[in-house]
């Protein structure tokens, strides 16, 4: 077997433990989960970690840091080492949309861990992210199922088994029906990137697949001290930053997926991003003639303006339709919009972040680019506050290609990495 063929093969088995531990974890609800524990892969001689204390019974934040505590016993002390980094503006921005593997993010690969490891790392994923269905935890999950779906789609191109990567790509992977694709796109989701600083730098794994997503802590995880949780791969990024006990800040949180919809072998159909896409379309359609006249962008986008290594470049002008002019119905269209992207984080600190924005509701815009249907190359819509920033937009599809996917991102003027960085 060629060492090419090795690879594929490792990652694809790679691939399916673990969507299969993610499936195991939603099945049994509560309590910290072992998916085989019998096929553990071997860590080698290491030395053991350092063990942490661990609260099965903490609830809140302290539940966060008891569920990273016991992620962390599990690995041994060269794991910990690549879990555990300091809570640098370098390391805190190290995360991409790309397919790029380690390159461009630091933390340890999931397609690296055995069973019983791969199970904390998804509890504490668990734990620390809504519950809400078609957000939060089942999101990410979704979305890193997604990432199956291109790899599969991909290998079977490459492999010259099945047709080249189109809207009719794999029988198991059918982009949204209603999509249609513009004549050309910039293609932002080629693998390229530089080594993050405390990362494994060159020799990462590049493609698509579940096992290619990458955990971090940047601090060490405590209830009285600032840390963040850094967890993400292609289309996927989530920072949740920890100080004193509560969470300072829910975003950036990057999220994208391609294809948009999806059916599973078992007949589930997917759509990660329905929710998000839906909340834009209600309020751009409730907009009258003369208001999408003022909502209207001049510019056009290929991609969100606010994305990786963009952080702080908030325009200094807003621009749209001020959500004052909006009425009653029309302003819970806006708060209703914007909730799926904060539903990334716990529940209560989400219900905590929608009061200040609805708070701030009436000096927020709302713009958009292109077409208001979300169907085609470079319709775009944005939701612009005092704190809040939303932006989701259509690209061509890069993998299966005669279909639109999304990219979208959630940031914070005032609480991005839980403020603990300022950029210019």
């Amino acid at each position: 077997m060629s060492r090419e063929r090795t690879r594929r093969v490792r990652m694809r088995r790679n691939s399916r433990r673990v969507a299969g531990a993610i499936t195991a974890v939603v099945l049994v609800g509560g309590g910290f989960a072992v998916a085989n524990a019998s096929t553990d892969i071997s860590t080698g001689k290491s030395a053991a970690g350092v063990q942490r204390p661990v609260d099965k019974k903490a609830t809140g934040t302290k539940a966060v840091v008891s569920a990273a505590n016991a992620f962390l016993n599990t690995l041994d002390a060269d794991q910990q080492a690549e879990v555990l980094l300091e809570l640098t503006e370098a390391n805190a921005t190290a995360w991409s949309n790309l397919p790029c593997g380690s390159t461009c993010r630091p933390g340890i690969e999931l397609g690296s861990l055995s069973d019983t490891q791969l199970a904390a790392a998804v509890q504490l994923l668990k734990v620390a992210t809504g519950t809400g269905k078609g957000s939060g935890y089942d999101q990410i999950t979704q979305i890193i199922k997604a990432d199956d779906v291109l790899a599969s789609v991909q290998a079977t191109s490459s492999a010259g088994t099945g047709p080249a990567p189109s809207d009719t790509a794999s029988s198991t992977a059918s982009a949204d029906p209603s999509a249609t694709a513009a004549p050309s796109s910039t293609a932002t989701d080629a693998p390229t990137g530089a080594p993050p600083s405390g990362g494994t730098g060159g020799g990462g794994s590049f493609g698509y697949g579940s096992g290619l997503y990458y955990m971090a802590f940047l601090g060490t995880p405590s209830a009285d001290g600032t840390w963040q949780l850094h967890f993400g791969g292609h289309h996927l990024a989530v920072n949740l930053t920890y100080k004193k006990g509560k969470v300072a800040g829910a975003s950036p949180f990057f999220i994208g997926v391609e294809p948009t919809s999806w059916t599973d072998d078992d007949g589930t159909t997917y759509s990660p991003l329905e929710e998000q896409r839906n909340g834009m379309l209600a309020l751009t359609g409730s907009l009258s003639t003369e208001q999408l006249a003022t909502a209207k962008l001049s510019g056009t986008y290929n991609d969100v303006l606010l994305g990786p290594s963009e952080d702080g470049q908030f325009p200094e002008t807003k621009e749209g339709i001020k959500v004052s002019e909006l009425s009653p119905k029309q302003k819970q269209l806006v708060l209703k919009a914007i909730h799926p992207w904060v539903a990334n984080v716990d529940d209560a600190t989400a219900k905590k972040l929608m009061k200040t924005y609805e708070r701030e509701l009436n000096e927020t815009y709302v713009s958009y680019s292109g077409g208001t249907a979300l169907d085609t190359q470079g319709d775009y819509v944005r939701i612009d506050g005092p704190g809040v920033w939303v932006e989701f937009v259509c690209q061509n599809g890069l993998v299966i290609q005669g279909k639109v996917h999304y990219h979208t991102v959630y940031r914070d003027h005032t609480r991005d990495y839980g403020s603990e960085f300022s950029f210019s």
